[in-house]
Order: structure tokens, then sequence, then C-alpha cells
């Protein structure tokens, strides 16, 4: 998979979409992009620390995947962003920060489908 084309691809969704990234099974952040003139929170060091977070979210969810299935997505509201998870294999997970107050499901929905397609090209 393109995760280049993907991470700009979802970036021009929309233009609530603050920033787009894909993260292997590491921690690493393999390919990423921010909406240009969007005013970033986090310094390259606290964006390190918030995907450790969420690779840590998307770690525990897996441990009860047996019970309730795998997680499909996870989002956390801040009163600045909204931060979206959403894995697309059992090794990479595609982050994404939207603007407060947006319609993350419609969000999700929209960024999954253009996962789905670029899983099937």
């Amino acid at each position: 998979m393109d995760y280049e084309k993907l991470c700009k691809n979802i970036l021009e969704l929309d233009s609530k979409i603050r920033f787009t990234g894909v993260v292997n099974t590491k921690g690493v952040l393999i390919n990423n992009f921010e909406q240009a003139g969007v005013k970033q929170y986090l310094s390259p060091d606290e964006l390190k620390m918030s995907i450790h977070y969420s690779m840590w979210e998307w770690e525990k969810s897996q441990n009860l995947s047996h019970e309730l299935g795998f997680e499909k997505s996870s989002v956390l509201e801040y009163d600045k962003v909204t931060l979206i998870s959403i894995p697309i294999d059992d090794s990479n997970l595609f982050v994404a920060s939207i603007e407060p107050n947006e319609d993350y499901f419609k969000m999700i929905m929209k960024i999954k489908s253009l996962i789905q397609t670029a899983t099937n090209e």
C-alpha cells in the first residue's frame, strides 16, 4: 500500500483534517502530512509521545479482541483537536487530527472508505 498517497488523499478529503499519518508497530511514523497554514499544537517530541499513546491504546484494545472483536476506530476529543486512530492492518495504524466539534463519525467513514480503496489497489 502506498501510505504517502493514502495520507495525502485523506488530507485532501476535507480542510478540517489537520494532520494525517501512518504508524507501524514499532511506533515509527512512516508517512505524515499536515494541512498547510494550520497551527500545530505539538512539538515533534510531543507528537512522538501522542503517537506512542495511540499505539499503546491500540495494543490494549487487542487484548480484548477475542471477546469484543477487533478495534475499528478510536476517538479522543480535546479542546483544540480531535484525534482519530484507525487500524489499517495488523501492523499499521492510521492516525489523524481534525478540528474540534467536527462530526468525527462522518470523517471516520470517509477515511475508512479511502483506506479500503487503497487496500484493494
